[in-house]
């Protein structure tokens, strides 16, 4: 009896597309995640080249994933790179971060999300366009907004009247954005964790 109970545990623990992935450089890459066929749930596939672990968008582009939290269910995506002395994300030409509509994944509502370089149409919208926005703050202290300052900016936190598939930048609109999750009140600049935080469904 202890045989055939062995045995069916050998055959459970061993069923494809029921296991963890093997690392990709340094991060675990936990179930259902899966970055092959052999491994985690296809629906949730994430891309391991050259030891880097990536997301890829809808429009077609590569994010590197920077940490996965597997007991909530998180995982954080770098934001794309805005070019030395410019303030155009490297997303543009895709139209910023986007999820297909049946992605398990969507956008939590941990993420403040800053808007740059943005034409006046974005001014008739409910979002932090003030001086004392923290778009502002980052155009004027952080290397990376440097090529934005003095261009229209804004920032919101992502909440669940928003669309959570979707950062939009586009010439016309906004051309570049940054994200920082879990920003708190009283948090120095210095402190901000860069990123973009998706959540996942669990595998039904």
């Amino acid at each position: 009896m202890m045989l055939v109970i062995s045995f069916v545990l050998i055959l459970v623990t061993h069923v494809p597309g029921h296991n963890a992935c093997p690392k990709c450089g340094s991060i675990e890459v936990p179930y259902p995640l899966s970055t092959n066929d052999n491994c985690g749930d296809p629906r949730y596939r994430v891309y391991c080249e050259n030891d880097v672990l990536q997301l890829l968008s809808a429009g077609g582009f590569y994010y590197k994933i920077i940490s996965i939290n597997p007991s909530s269910y998180r995982l954080v995506i770098s934001p794309p790179l805005i070019p030395k002395d410019t303030c155009y994300s490297s997303d543009l030409t895709s139209g910023g971060f986007t999820l297909d509509d049946d992605s398990p994944f969507n956008i939590s509502t941990r993420n403040t999300v800053m808007l740059l370089n943005c034409s006046e149409n974005i001014l008739l919208s409910p979002l932090n366009c003030s001086s004392s926005s923290l778009c502002r703050l980052f155009e004027e202290q952080v290397e990376a907004g440097s090529g934005c300052r003095g261009t229209l900016c804004c920032h919101f936190l992502k909440d669940s009247s928003m669309t959570s598939r979707r950062i939009r930048v586009r010439v016309g609109g906004c051309t570049a954005y940054t994200s920082v999750v879990d920003i708190r009140p009283g948090d120095s600049i210095d402190s901000w964790n860069y990123g973009i935080e998706l959540q996942w469904l669990p595998p039904n």
